[in-house]
């Protein structure tokens, strides 16, 4: 039972890193530098940082099967885990004074090319 358990959990991260990586060349064709993947802070992590500009993109990335059910997964709790990993972020950036933080999510959706729905939430917790 408890193999069964673990082969779950792979394929969920397997699954969970294709679709970062869906999302991040989606970003990339729409002219986004991607800065950071999975970035981990002692507060929580970022699944990517996209840069265009001076405007920064903290993107969640979710695989549902649904838009809806993609921006339903993003929870109050989890929208201020994302903002304070940002802050995290942001405060150990010298260009950090000219700088403009968005919180973006992308859904990888099934068959679909990945959606991005720009300012899923203000950041002001």
């Amino acid at each position: 039972m408890a193999d069964s358990g673990r082969a779950r959990r792979r394929r969920a991260l397997r699954r969970g890193r294709s679709g970062e990586w869906r999302a991040a060349l989606a970003l990339l064709v729409k002219g986004y530098r991607i800065l950071a993947m999975r970035h981990r802070t002692r507060l929580g992590e970022i699944d990517l940082i996209a840069r265009r500009g001076d405007l920064v993109l903290i993107v969640e990335v979710k695989a549902r099967p649904s838009l809806a059910a993609a921006m339903d997964a993003v929870t109050p709790a989890a929208q201020r885990r994302i903002e304070a990993a940002a802050d995290l972020w942001l405060a150990r950036r010298p260009d950090r004074a000219r700088l403009s933080l968005r919180f973006d999510l992308v859904a990888i959706l099934p068959r679909r090319w990945p959606v991005h729905v720009p300012r899923l939430f203000d950041g002001r917790g």
